[in-house]
């Protein structure tokens, strides 16, 4: 086997065991404490429907593209292409609308207590899982041309204006079609994007600010309370960041193929590697700085037995602390 297909190969399944357990044990872990809490904080509902589509980024994409590079040929059929391709385009939309939704949402949590924030912290988030919803719905009246236009690629020919991908094909049967396709989503992504740069931006601004006023505030619970949305932005932040710069990566090699009159199999490898790594590389990110999820998430009690000491007339004194886990 060649050492251009051991390192793709290898590239592949590294993200599959990366991304799947850790996108599936953010989802269980905030299952788990909204089940012993009763409760969940909208920026933890966020991440977990993040993870859940990241998930099926990595299933639908990745899967293929490891099995493909490990030699296996010929995997799906006509109606399994059109299944596969759906679900990525979907899942991949879903991606990003979230990741541009928590970023906003963290945002004006943290806002100055204004009459225009204030709204908004009354109202938008409160409803995020409407947002959520919209997007859903959006995203999966957007792509119909993928399932009628999906085929296996062993099946008959197909016009130039063709998207390869492993074991599929998508025609755009003509050069209209490809070309607004293609800028449609790039601009759509774009615009989100930007949206996740100037919330992220002015996230960092507000926390600058707190780290020079931290010391004239005088009231000690709402500096915590404060202290906590401030924690919960900095993670927010280092997973739009993540996402921005994987965007630039990818997008900056779309660029520099539509200069080149033929398109290398390692190129389109690159790219698809690049565009699935945040959905493997995010829910490490989200682990890191969620506290809620460094814990063990089996157990939310732990007795701690402390030393045996002698009283003053010489009786045993055995004292335990339990420890709760609960914030």
């Amino acid at each position: 086997m060649e050492v251009r297909v051991i390192i793709k190969a290898f590239g592949f399944l590294l993200l599959l065991i990366i991304g799947i357990p850790g996108n599936v044990f953010v989802c269980l872990q905030f299952t788990y404490v909204r089940i012993i809490e009763r409760k969940l904080l909208p920026t933890n509902i966020i991440m977990a429907i993040l993870s859940f589509f990241n998930f099926f980024v990595l299933f639908s994409r990745i899967i293929p593209q490891s099995l493909n590079a490990l030699g296996v040929e010929n995997l799906l059929n006509d109606t399994e292409c059109k299944l596969v391709i759906y679900t990525y385009r979907v899942s991949r939309a879903m991606s990003i609308c979230i990741t541009c939704l928590l970023s906003c949402h963290q945002c004006i949590l943290i806002a100055p207590m204004k009459h225009v924030w204030m709204y908004l912290k009354q109202k938008v988030t409160q409803r995020s899982m409407v947002v959520i919803l919209a997007f859903w719905i959006i995203n999966l009246c957007t792509y119909p041309f993928f399932i009628l236009n999906a085929y296996a690629r062993k099946n008959g020919t197909t016009s130039v204006y063709t998207l390869h991908l492993v074991y599929c094909k998508a025609d755009f049967l003509n050069y209209q079609s490809y070309i607004m396709n293609g800028m449609f989503y790039e601009v759509r992504d774009f615009v989100f994007v930007v949206t996740m740069i100037l919330s992220s931006s002015y996230m960092v601004c507000i926390l600058f600010y707190h780290g020079r006023s931290m010391r004239r505030m005088m009231t000690m619970n709402t500096s915590q309370r404060r202290v906590v949305h401030y924690k919960a932005s900095s993670a927010v932040i280092a997973l739009v960041a993540l996402y921005v710069a994987l965007f630039g990566l990818d997008n900056s090699l779309w660029i520099y193929t539509l200069t080149l009159s033929d398109v290398s199999p390692d190129m389109n490898d690159t790219r698809i590697f690049l565009a699935s790594s945040y959905a493997a590389l995010s829910p490490i990110l989200i682990i890191i700085t969620n506290p809620k999820l460094q814990r063990n998430w089996l157990f939310l009690h732990r007795q701690k037995p402390y030393p045996i000491s002698l009283d003053g007339q010489g009786h045993v004194n055995c004292i335990t602390e339990w420890k709760s886990n609960s914030e």
